[in-house]
């Protein structure tokens, strides 16, 4: 069972406040682990997923301002504690201003450090998240990448919030995902999550199917058609594809974000809604705005927070777990017994390119589930849903070995299995000739038409 307890990194090059610390944190609880200078630090956030940092703001390879600053930028959601001497207490409230949780001077109070632990813990991560109930947000979303749980991390921090929030990402990647799990963990979670695809409806659709429209405000509109932010009220509507609304819509739904009311298609009167809007693109929206192709007034309106989803090329860890949970779930849906991937099945898997991002591995566990024969889907079978070409992985030996042989023969075929011809034009002498053919099995006569046309004989 794993250990569910907060794990705190301390920074500090003094051993004896190492241990001291270490002692302490343990037995109220925590799990501990340490380093003695900065990079060393940096090397375990690498590699472990700290809930709380606590440094000395002088280390003996950096600056403690500039440790800050690097831990901040790759790990924006973790809560930073300095401890500090009273020299370097201009440092610490520097960076408290910069975003450190706090700062506490040596000697520090052990109550006092443990208080300000809890504290920033229980506002980075609240207890409800701690628990498997309060887990289930971020259910769909498999993943034990580092980079994936620090994005759930500010995504679980912002969720409380009502802002809105921008998600970014390649085709495929999950970002409406995301989004739901943003809806679950908001306090909007009871209310209706509507999803709309901004650049698959035709522009004079989109704008009925936003805003709605009365009876008769156009040819077909034979009753009144409530809009999607109506139907969203109280909760989370998401614009998926964001990039691709055309700008007279944009204008349109700026108006509706800044009055935070809609007017239907038609009517004289607008009506109020409560909406949260998040959105998503896999454009680039700096790029587009520069050509004139997306407002910059609407940008900064749904660009209040940012998130970026990884592709799944740079979360490669992530595939046996998803490939295998896809794979439980679909063979469930056709009543198949397959419970798992061969090893070279899941290696293939494993380091496949995956321009089609998570949405193409599912697609392709399903294309294997539907076609396995076996308990566990073979090799040929990924190959084939990926469709890529069956390579045989040879040593170089094999593959020279079978490159002469394939060699000799179409020589023996090209001459009719006369070896003085074929020793000729491969250049070299009867007697080595003789020796290749012994080598590899391959007799002339196997070769040679049933009347040789020319009556040349060896």
């Amino acid at each position: 069972m794993s250990d569910s307890r907060p794990l705190i990194l301390v920074i500090d090059d003094d051993p004896d406040i190492l241990r001291l610390l270490t002692m302490r944190l343990s037995a109220t609880g925590y799990r501990v682990t340490t380093a003695e200078h900065a990079q060393a630090a940096l090397n375990r956030l690498e590699v472990e997923h700290p809930a709380l940092v606590l440094s000395d703001i002088r280390l003996p390879d950096s600056d403690g301002l500039a440790l800050f600053d690097q831990i901040r930028a790759r790990h924006p959601s973790l809560p930073v504690i300095l401890l500090t001497a009273h020299g370097t207490i201009p440092d610490a409230v520097e960076a408290t201003a910069r975003g450190a949780f706090a700062y506490l001077t040596k000697p520090f109070d052990g109550k006092q450090l443990t208080d300000k632990i809890a504290q920033a813990l229980q506002l980075a991560a609240p207890s409800s998240t701690r628990t498997p109930e309060g887990e289930a947000w971020r259910s769909e979303l498999i993943s034990r990448s580092h980079r994936m749980e620090e994005l759930l991390a500010e995504a679980r921090l912002v969720a409380a919030t009502d802002a809105s929030i921008l998600i970014r990402g390649e085709s495929g990647s999950g970002k409406e995902v995301l989004a739901r799990a943003i809806h679950r963990a908001s306090p909007r979670a009871k209310a209706p999550f509507v999803a709309v695809n901004c650049g698959a409806i035709p522009e004079q659709l989109l704008e009925s199917e936003l805003f709605g429209h009365i009876k008769g405000a156009f040819t077909g509109a034979v009753a009144n058609h409530r809009g999607l932010f109506q139907a969203a009220h109280g909760g989370t509507l998401f614009l998926d594809e964001i990039g691709d609304m055309p700008l007279p819509l944009q204008v349109k739904l700026l108006r509706v974000l800044q009055e935070r009311a809609v007017r239907p298609v038609g009517a004289s009167e607008s009506m109020a809604v409560d909406v949260r809007i998040l959105s998503a693109t896999h454009r680039d929206l700096d790029a587009a705005m520069a050509e004139g192709q997306f407002r910059e007034d609407l940008y900064y309106r749904l660009n209040v927070v940012s998130l970026q989803l990884p592709p799944l090329s740079e979360r490669r860890e992530d595939i046996p777990l998803l490939a295998n949970h896809f794979l439980a779930t679909v063979s469930e849906k056709y009543g198949r017994q397959v419970n798992g991937f061969a090893p070279d099945a899941l290696e293939a898997l494993s380091t496949a390119p995956w321009p089609g991002n998570v949405r193409q591995l599912y697609n392709v566990v399903e294309q294997v589930c539907a076609l396995s024969t076996a308990p566990l889907v073979p090799l040929t079978l990924v190959q084939r849903a990926l469709r890529v070409p069956t390579i045989e992985v040879l040593s170089l030996a094999e593959a020279k070995t079978r490159f002469e042989r394939d060699y000799l023969v179409r020589l023996l075929k090209l001459t009719n299995g006369n070896v003085a011809d074929a020793a000729r034009l491969a250049e070299r002498n009867r007697t080595e000739f003789y020796r290749l053919l012994q080598k590899h099995g391959l007799t002339p006569e196997l070769f040679r038409a049933d009347d040789v046309a020319d009556g040349r004989q060896e």
